[in-house]
């Protein structure tokens, strides 16, 4: 899989961006507790602690999306989930992702955990005011594949979204909003997943991860 040097860059400003506001905060916390004389004071050891956790959150969910993570080789269903609880933690995004449920297809597909990894990270840019995700299996275990029931106000999804995630956009008209989905529907790609909108009013909106079908699903050997 080969991507321009555009993309590229435009990832690379997401990553930075998202990673600005903690990695600030620490910067401001060291100031505060050099401002008060070198004291170590409660409320600059907590924004540091506070914005280090977030930091360190963003980088281990950023490491599975755009990193090696998960192409090689899949990764444990329960790290995945583990990594994506603790990304919303305290945001204004809540993830429903219940310990119990079984999605044994999707963990066995290669990369497939990734593309959904990198579906959560798109739905930041959907739910502008907050809402949730809850994460459910399609059929036994997931046998059919995993939804996303994304839930908020006023759902954003342009149309150069759209064409974004379904590769329809050229890379010169790609923006730093539209970057992700791009990125999202180019992993779905090369892994031979399709991402299905299975359903989308103002305030809700169900995505679908599936297999892709080949011209010999459904026949029999003879």
């Amino acid at each position: 899989m080969q991507i321009d040097l555009r993309v590229l860059e435009l990832l690379s400003s997401k990553i930075c961006h998202d990673l600005i506001s903690p990695v600030s905060a620490i910067n401001n916390g060291v100031e505060l507790i050099e401002d008060i004389g070198g004291s170590v004071d409660d409320e600059a050891m907590k924004l540091i602690g506070d914005s280090a956790v977030q930091a360190s959150r963003k980088l281990r969910v950023f490491r599975i999306a755009y990193g090696r993570a998960g192409s090689e080789e899949n990764l444990p269903l329960r790290d995945v989930r583990l990594v994506a609880q603790q990304y919303f933690t305290g945001g204004k995004i809540k993830l429903l992702w219940d310990d119990s449920l079984a999605l044994g297809a999707t963990a066995a597909a290669r990369g497939a955990l990734k593309v959904l990894v990198n579906m959560l990270i798109m739905t930041e840019e959907m739910l502008a005011y907050g809402g949730e995700i809850k994460v459910c299996a399609i059929g036994e275990e997931g046998s059919g594949g995993t939804r996303l029931e994304i839930r908020g106000r006023n759902i954003h999804v342009s149309q150069a979204f759209g064409e974004a995630l379904s590769q329809e956009t050229a890379v010169e008209n790609l923006t730093p909003r539209t970057v992700q989905p791009y990125m999202t529907g180019l992993f779905a790609s090369r892994f031979a997943l399709q991402i299905k909108p299975d359903s989308f009013e103002e305030d809700r909106l169900d995505l679908s991860l599936v297999k892709e079908k080949s011209e010999y699903d459904g026949q029999q050997d003879v």
